[in-house]
C-alpha cells in the first residue's frame, strides 16, 4: 500500500471493531489529527488515517492494547511506518516498544485522551462543538472529577512531548472536532 487513506483505515477498522463507543472515539482522534496535520503543514488525509486505526486492536485486546497492532495491520498492507507510528501512541502505558518520535506520533499521543474531554464537553452543552473555546474548555480540562477518566498527565506528557502549549492543542481538537461534529454525534440546532 503507497500510503494509509482514510477509506482504508475505515475498511480495517470495521474487521476488528463492532462497539459503536470505539467509532467515535476514532472519529474524534481522526479529526483532531487532521487538524493538527494542518497546523504542521502535513499530510492532513493520512494523519486522520492513522487517527482512525490507531486503537486497532483495542476491542479484541484491550488488555494487551498496543500489542497486537503489527498483526493485524501487515496483512492488510499498512507500512512499517505507520504501524510503528500507531504503536507508538501506548508508549509508555501499555508499551514501551516504540518512543513516539515524529510529529505525528507525538500529536497522536497528545490528542488521544484530549479528545475524550473535549468530547464529554460537547456532549454537556446545549449547542454541542459549536462556539466551543479553549478557555472554558481549559477549565473543565482543570477540573479533575470532569470526564474522570481521561489521564491529564498523560495529556500533559503528550504536548510536553510536542513542545506546544496546552491552549494551542485544544484549539486544534477543538477545530478537528467542530469540522466533524456530525460523524461525532455533536451537531445540535
Amino acid at each position: 500500500m503507497d500510503s494509509l487513506t482514510l477509506a482504508k483505515a475505515k475498511e480495517i477498522l470495521a474487521k476488528h471493531t463492532k462497539e459503536a463507543h470505539l467509532f467515535v472515539h476514532a472519529a474524534a482522534v481522526s479529526a483532531a489529527m487532521e487538524a493538527m496535520a494542518e497546523y504542521y503543514g502535513a499530510d492532513a488525509a493520512h494523519w486522520a488515517a492513522i487517527g482512525w486505526l490507531h486503537d486497532v486492536d483495542y476491542e479484541k485486546y484491550p488488555d494487551e492494547h498496543c500489542h497486537h497492532v503489527r498483526e493485524l495491520l501487515e496483512p492488510e498492507g499498512v507500512s512499517e511506518e505507520d504501524i510503528g507510528s500507531i504503536i507508538s501512541h501506548g508508549y509508555g502505558v501499555v508499551t514501551n516498544e516504540k518512543e513516539p518520535q515524529t510529529d505525528m506520533e507525538k500529536c497522536l499521543f497528545a490528542v488521544d485522551e484530549l479528545t475524550g474531554i473535549v468530547h464529554a464537553y460537547a456532549l454537556m452543552r446545549p449547542e454541542g462543538m459549536k462556539g466551543m473555546e479553549v478557555k472554558s474548555l481549559k477549565k473543565k480540562f482543570k477540573d479533575k472529577r470532569f470526564a474522570a477518566k481521561c489521564d491529564r498527565d498523560l495529556i500533559q506528557k503528550g504536548i510536553e512531548r510536542l513542545g506546544l502549549e496546552l491552549s494551542v492543542v485544544m484549539e486544534y481538537c477543538i477545530k478537528g472536532m467542530q469540522a466533524h461534529e456530525a460523524e461525532l454525534g455533536l451537531e445540535k440546532e
